[in-house]
């Protein structure tokens, strides 16, 4: 099992999870739909000098889907280059 964990403009997020949806069936997530922070290049505050935001999706998935979901974030990475997208995953325990 993965710990999967997304931080991303808060303008991708709907591509994100129906990618996700659509891709992993059955995925069980949840967000964070408000994230302030600063990234590689810039930050997101939500203020009028850095007005844009992040979210962040938490989810755990099996092993079988970690393939899947990495590639379907290369995906939206690819169409939405400039958008500050970050996929971490961490193995995970059940107990």
């Amino acid at each position: 099992m993965y710990r999967l964990e997304i931080i991303a403009n808060k303008s991708v997020e709907d591509d994100i999870i129906e990618a996700l949806e659509q891709y992993v069936p059955g995925i069980l997530y949840t967000t964070v739909p408000l994230a302030y922070g600063r990234g590689g290049n810039d930050r997101k505050l939500g203020t009028p000098t850095w007005p844009e935001t992040n979210f962040v999706m938490i989810s755990y998935i099996e092993d079988a889907s970690l393939l899947t979901v990495k590639a379907v974030m290369k995906g939206v990475k690819d169409k939405f280059k400039g958008e500050g997208i970050k996929l971490f995953c961490i193995k995970a325990e059940d107990l």
